[in-house]
């Protein structure tokens, strides 16, 4: 798999939180499934998912002007697990749903450049969360319950009106996403280096293994075809397995 260069590792500011002693943590439940597009450029073809024992279905639609959620925009998601999971270690009983930080620390944390640039690229990404749709029946299949919902409710992102620099910022989590993260067994750590992952489908690999392989001494094995559902990719079957080799052979 291909890391990029952290761009945030040359200085240390005594003042802000370093990930790296904050453990990442994602949802156990979208981390097997597809609800992410593994392409930068705009999807607009919804993902339709359907478990091999026709138990859980996944359907996101994407909104035209936006597209769909990336798999790196929801490295913001990650993020907001992380805090919350370490608000309550921390032994904070009334966590919040919408997060309050600013742009500059925002970035650092998921190790993204802090240029203009990646404050343009962080307004489209929640622009993207907050318009994306999901349509799931992931957390009570047997009742036939399902549920809709966006990424996120709400975001803001506060300017300076004199130099029109950005600064403060807001995320407000949808119930249902805030939930998951707050659910005692819904967490899992993933490794402080997934932020430098170049690829969608690497991202998706990774995030799929660390679901159901764990720290199984046997490890876990999968079927392509079962894979290629799991990931959502858009890709035909064919350049799927075109692409899969290519990342194993790295």
């Amino acid at each position: 798999m291909v890391k990029r260069k952290d761009p945030n590792n040359t200085e240390f500011d005594f003042f802000i939180p370093l990930m790296h002693d904050v453990p990442l943590k994602d949802q156990r439940e979208t981390m097997e499934r597809p609800f992410f597009s593994l392409q930068k450029r705009k999807r607009l073809k919804p993902i339709e998912y359907e478990s091999p024992n026709n138990d859980v279905w996944v359907k996101v639609e994407a909104m035209p002007a936006y597209g769909m959620a990336t798999i790196w925009d929801a490295d913001i998601l990650v993020w907001a697990a992380a805090v919350l999971n370490h608000m309550k270690v921390q032994g904070v009983n009334d966590l919040p749903r919408t997060l309050k930080t600013t742009t500059y620390d925002l970035l650092r944390a998921i190790k993204r450049d802090t240029s203009g640039r990646g404050y343009q690229e962080l307004q489209a990404a929640l622009q993207r969360l907050e318009t994306t749709s999901i349509r799931t029946s992931i957390r009570a299949p047997k009742r036939r319950t399902e549920a809709q919902f966006g990424w996120l409710d709400g975001w803001t992102l506060e300017v300076d009106p004199e130099s029109g620099q950005p600064r403060g910022m807001t995320i407000t989590l949808s119930n249902w996403v805030y939930e998951g993260i707050v659910n005692e067994r819904s967490l899992l750590t993933m490794h402080t280096d997934y932020f430098l992952l170049t690829g969608g489908l690497e991202r998706a690999l990774y995030r799929i293994a660390r679901k159901h392989a764990g720290n199984q001494r046997d490890g876990w094995t999968c079927r392509i075809e079962v894979l290629y559902e799991k990931t959502g990719s858009d890709s035909q079957p064919k350049e799927f397995n075109r692409m899969l080799r290519k990342v194993v052979e790295r």
